[in-house]
């Protein structure tokens, strides 16, 4: 028998990427939205908001329990859950306009997957030091004390990010301080404590493990974004006819080769979070943070050459810079007939949402007719339609709802339970009425087939109106 050899692997083992430290205002930006983005997600559950002494009084709260979501001064109902269907299109719509126009700036600077990955490569430099002590530590074969150590601290340190992130997400749901008691005295639902195990580790795996793999193979906006841009995009770039050939500043060897601005450093490639080279083009890992520009400009200031070798840049100003003509003002390139359709879209459904917003009333109604039976002839020969009314109070205080018909004048009302034509609607809730409405023995309305009637509800304190309009089934076909 001859002896054989294995058959070669076809694949890689991913090769973990430590970007460098950088300096720059694009660096300083993404610390500034680091911070805010943060800030606002742990700190927005322990805002407090006075609705009255009957509602919750926290600020932002999604209330499942009650179905209900409170935004400050806003409040959602199931029912109008058109509001958030909104909103997500205006998300949407704007993350088309600053993608066709910026490029992939929500992946470089407010993405989820963004910003905690800068979070925990900010905690591993602090703890492991920066680029070259962490690839020494990672290609160190043997687990010592130090390694175990570090380690160890950065992990745990993960942990508690992780931690944090799945305790804030929860408060969401629920009176903050109130859950953070139970969280601590573990009298919190099974929910509260299995969805922070879960945010826990996936905070951990994809800002500690899975970093660019996120941004590469699962997230789906990488391979979609094409559709959004165009050459008036402005988007990172490197000037390849102002750098190429790479080699020493402006220096001929004895080939008579005059090389370009790029010295090849390499200090775009160990910022770039993503591990690429941008020299190489457009790519579809680029998130567009612009790291690689600011260590780019550091570079050219040493040298003494101009800043913007790899820049913001448009690929319809190739043909202008390559024959020594300034690009494109900025703002030509923002304000063309794509973005200007996005904004558009995006300001129509923004304004509907405001109207539609002011407009609402703080008291409803909806009607349903009983159908089985559609009518019923009572001793006298009287017939009775029954209703099922829902009457929705949205103040902040119990309120007296009055109930009256319009319509024919032989048609009267009744209510269910009281003798009076006015019930107490408690703060904040959708209290189901039954309702009837009769009509005499032999009045037109009892005969017909089917009478219009509208049914109205008056606040008592206020004089706030609203109505349904319904029918009135008689004995005719």
């Amino acid at each position: 028998m001859s002896d054989s050899k294995p058959a070669p692997s076809l694949y890689a083992a991913q090769e973990p990427i430590f970007p460098r430290r950088v300096s720059g205002p694009f660096r300083n930006l993404k610390w500034y939205i680091m911070a805010v983005t943060l800030g606002i997600y742990y700190l927005t559950p322990w805002i407090r908001w006075d609705r009255g002494p009957s509602l919750p009084d926290q600020a932002v709260l999604l209330d499942l329990a009650g179905r209900r979501f409170y935004f400050f001064w806003i409040e959602i109902w199931p029912h109008e859950f058109y509001f958030v269907a909104g909103l997500l299109i205006m998300a949407g719509l704007g993350l088309f306009l600053f993608t066709s126009a910026l490029g992939r700036v929500w992946c470089g600077y407010t993405c989820p997957q963004t910003v905690w990955t800068d979070l925990f490569i900010l905690v591993e430099r602090w703890i492991e030091g920066d680029r070259n002590a962490r690839l020494r530590l990672h290609r160190q074969k043997k687990m010592d004390f130090r390694k175990a150590r570090l380690r160890l601290t950065k992990w745990v340190s993960w942990l508690l990010i992780g931690l944090a992130t799945g305790g804030a997400w929860v408060f969401y749901f629920a009176d903050a301080p109130t859950l953070a008691y139970d969280l601590v005295t573990l009298n919190a639902h099974p929910v509260a404590y299995t969805t922070m195990l879960v945010l826990t580790g996936t905070t951990f795996l994809f800002g500690g493990f899975a970093r660019e793999q996120i941004c590469i193979y699962a997230c789906p906006w990488p391979r979609i974004q094409a559709a959004m841009m165009d050459e008036d995009t402005l988007t990172v770039g490197y000037r390849e006819w102002r750098g190429e050939p790479r080699g020493k500043p402006r220096k001929t060897d004895e080939a008579g080769t005059v090389h370009g601005d790029c010295i090849d450093c390499m200090a775009c490639v160990n910022v770039c979070p993503m591990g690429i080279d941008i020299r190489d083009g457009q790519q579809m890992e680029c998130i567009t943070c612009a790291l690689c520009i600011d260590a780019c400009d550091d570079v050219m200031a040493k040298i003494g050459k101009p800043r913007g070798l790899i820049d913001y840049m448009a690929l319809s100003d190739e043909a202008e810079e390559r024959a020594g003509k300034p690009p494109k003002n900025i703002w030509k390139h923002i304000l063309r007939p794509r973005t200007i359709m996005y904004t558009s879209l995006w300001s129509l459904v923004g304004a509907g949402l405001l109207f539609a917003l002011f407009i609402r009333s703080d008291i409803e109604l909806t009607v349903a007719p009983e159908r089985n039976p559609t009518f019923v002839t009572l001793s006298d020969g009287a017939i009775r339609n029954t209703y099922d009314v829902r009457l929705r109070n949205k103040h902040g205080e119990d309120r007296v709802f009055k109930l009256s018909i319009k319509g024919d004048p032989a048609m009267r009302l009744q209510l269910e339970g009281t003798m009076y034509h006015s019930v107490n609607v408690p703060v904040d809730t959708a209290l189901l009425q039954r309702v009837y409405i009769v009509a005499p023995k032999g009045s037109t309305p009892s005969q017909a087939g089917s009478t219009p009637v509208r049914i109205w509800v008056e606040d008592l304190i206020n004089g706030e109106r609203a109505h349904k309009d319904t029918s009135f089934n008689g004995t005719g076909d």
